[in-house]
């Protein structure tokens, strides 16, 4: 990767990856730099073939079995599989559809006269616009990789990421008639989701490395049709992402199953504990954000900071968006972005759970 410290830095210091990839670049280059990314192979698309060749496999067993499946352990897995998977599909295809748009037809000039030129007055900025958008988690990955692309501050970027599935006009007003009354849900759901987005995007921008992040890298020669940008990051990001929502749904599935509910009840009545297990059953479930207010009332057991943990964590890291994340920016990334969402989500929500439950 080139160097793009600024003028006078110390070569031997380590810059940080808000620094190299946003402030360091000079507006008259490409942004980001044409050798910036992960080289496409056959062998990632080969194992979201693999995948697609399983789920074909369990359909045809299905046609053949399906009188023989009966045990009851089996019919909730799929059933839960099936559901995350076909209730994340639209918005993952929306924000597939989204992100080739951006790639293919929004020049680079805009998004350098809406963000701030500064990484740090971007994330605020990027934190914001997130509350605008509908969406869930699942469209919000590929647009953060689009907006990479176009030359955004990786650190902005992902604060998009995480705000704009937790804190859009559709999860608040489903959490609003879930906890119809509760307005401090409502409230607390939106402070302590854009508190963590924005803390994460600042601590990215200060702690995070180049080598932390990549990006499938452009193969598109200047001058190429808009059109076919648009079919190509189109197909791309749908083969990668889609792959990555079904392992993620079968994870998810298998751990619904396996995980026993009288687990949940022993623990509801210790405050911090069930905080605690309500944000790991989050990560666990892997429920989309516009659904997961309506589960979360449901948990009558469990106190408003459970439940607040629980509708936090879930739309930042969860099984289905951990694979997904991997597949977009690599494992080197998702390895150290998930813990950090669930550090920061955590205290954002003890807080505000203290301030208004």
């Amino acid at each position: 990767m080139p160097d793009r410290t600024t003028p006078g830095a110390d070569p031997t210091t380590q810059a940080s990856l808000g620094d190299s990839l946003a402030d360091g670049w000079n507006r008259d280059e490409d942004l980001p730099p044409a050798d910036w990314g992960r080289r496409r192979g056959s062998r990632r698309t080969g194992t979201v073939w693999l995948f697609a060749l399983f789920i074909t496999a369990m359909a045809l067993a299905h046609a053949w079995w399906s009188d023989s499946l009966t045990n009851e352990a089996f019919l909730a897995w799929a059933t839960i599989f099936t559901a995350i998977s076909f209730q994340a599909l639209p918005f993952l295809v929306f924000g597939v559809a989204l992100s080739a748009a951006l790639t293919a037809f929004v020049p680079t000039s805009v998004y350098e006269r809406f963000f701030p030129d500064k990484a740090n007055r971007a994330v605020p900025v990027a934190g914001l616009s997130g509350a605008v958008l509908p969406g869930c988690e699942c469209a919000s990955v590929p647009i953060a990789g689009s907006l990479m692309r176009r030359g955004v501050a990786p650190g902005a970027a992902l604060t998009f990421l995480l705000a704009a599935p937790a804190i859009n006009p559709v999860v608040m007003i489903a959490t609003a008639v879930a906890f119809a009354g509760q307005p401090e849900m409502v409230v607390g759901r939106f402070g302590a989701s854009l508190l963590a987005s924005v803390v994460i995007g600042w601590i990215w921008v200060r702690f995070g490395r180049a080598d932390w992040l990549r990006l499938p890298a452009s193969e598109h020669a200047p001058g190429t049709s808009t059109w076919v940008v648009f079919r190509d990051s189109m197909v791309h990001d749908m083969m990668h992402a889609g792959g990555y929502l079904v392992v993620g749904g079968l994870a998810a599935a298998s751990l619904n199953v396996m995980v026993p509910r009288e687990w949940l009840v022993t623990v509801a009545g210790m405050p911090i504990v069930s905080v605690l297990v309500l944000a790991l059953l989050a990560i666990l479930l892997s429920i989309c954000s516009e659904a997961d207010a309506f589960v979360a009332v449901s948990l009558t057991d469990f106190s408003p900071t459970a439940k607040l943990a629980f509708m936090v964590i879930g739309p930042m890291v969860d099984l289905k968006l951990i694979a997904m994340q991997a597949g977009m920016f690599g494992w080197r990334f998702a390895v150290r972005f998930a813990p950090l969402c669930v550090v920061v989500g955590l205290l954002s929500t003890f807080l505000f759970g203290r301030i208004l439950l």
